[in-house]
């Protein structure tokens, strides 16, 4: 795959995903106006979209284009978006700035941020319910079920429980790893798996390897998020940095030492080929999301 190729697909992804959210979201003009005109801040707000290319990029391994798999990627960004708002607000982490901006708490108030991740939660399955593509009823209740699981408390709720009830406490290896293979893996994993049900030549075979590539791609995806908020400024965050040591949170950083958490990401990496080596395509578009997600600079 060239890199101009994907660059263009990545493109075309990120278009669609972008007019899709803005049509399915309800429409500012509509009461409530502040929660509506808060839902659009929060969800159009600049993001990298990794795991909407997660979504498209599976659905194209196994037949499909983005087209067939668009409601499914948006469904997914309305779940990831709705999670971040809820981690920032002050009763979690305590954050004032997402994505280069205000978070929704700040540019709006905290009960508004609150019900603006009640609203977008429902929506995103209202979406997956209603996609408007000839899908089986039964691949289509397999997806919503995929994606409450992954929301839920095997997946990032239970994982932000953990998080909480850790700050100031030590983990090892496999508890971060349990933590994060909730919190931030879980949605990578369902990403990937609803998006080669899209696929018309998805097959059972291949859903261990998909899943373990997912697996590592969403841990590394952690990981290198842990070096980065140790190692670079706030202006090419896009968040607060050094924010995870000043509220003393276990990460993969401060648990074992900026040295050691690029030796994972690196060893991450690796497992992560050898999966996408088991996928067609030596995984198509899902290798070059893997190298955005391995050498991001924010």
């Amino acid at each position: 795959m060239s890199p101009n190729s994907f660059e263009q697909w990545r493109r075309d992804v990120v278009a669609q995903v972008e007019q899709g959210l803005d049509q399915c979201l309800p429409s500012i003009d509509h009461v409530p106006t502040v929660l509506h005109e808060a839902m659009h801040y929060a969800t159009k707000s600049p993001g990298k979209r990794i795991r909407s290319l997660i979504v498209c990029a599976c659905a194209d391994l196994f037949g499909s284009n983005i087209e067939r798999a668009i409601h499914s990627a948006i469904s997914i960004e309305l779940v990831h978006t709705y999670s971040l708002v809820h981690d920032d607000l002050p009763c979690m982490d305590n954050d004032d700035l997402r994505r280069g901006q205000p978070t929704v708490h700040v540019a709006f108030d905290e009960a508004t941020a609150m019900l603006v991740g009640d609203a977008l939660q429902p929506l995103a399955f209202n979406v997956l319910a209603t996609q408007p593509i000839n899908i089986s009823h039964e691949v289509r209740v397999r997806q919503i079920h995929l994606l409450s699981e992954a929301a839920g408390t095997q997946g990032m709720v239970g994982g932000q429980a953990i998080d909480l009830a850790q700050i100031g406490l030590k983990m090892s290896q496999s508890e971060l790893e349990l933590m994060h293979s909730k919190k931030t893996g879980a949605l990578f994993l369902a990403s990937a798996e609803i998006g080669a049900l899209c696929g018309l030549e998805y097959e059972e075979s291949y859903r261990e390897p998909l899943r373990s590539c997912a697996r590592h791609i969403g841990l590394g995806f952690q990981v290198v998020d842990d070096i980065l908020d140790a190692s670079s400024p706030t202006e090419v965050l896009g968040k607060s940095a050094g924010k995870d040591l000043r509220d003393n949170k276990p990460t993969y950083v401060t648990s074992f030492g900026l040295a050691r958490a690029k030796e994972m990401a690196a060893e991450l990496e690796e497992r992560t080929v050898e999966s996408l080596m088991c996928l067609p395509r030596s995984g198509g578009y899902l290798s070059d999301i893997a190298k955005l997600v391995f050498n991001r600079v924010s």
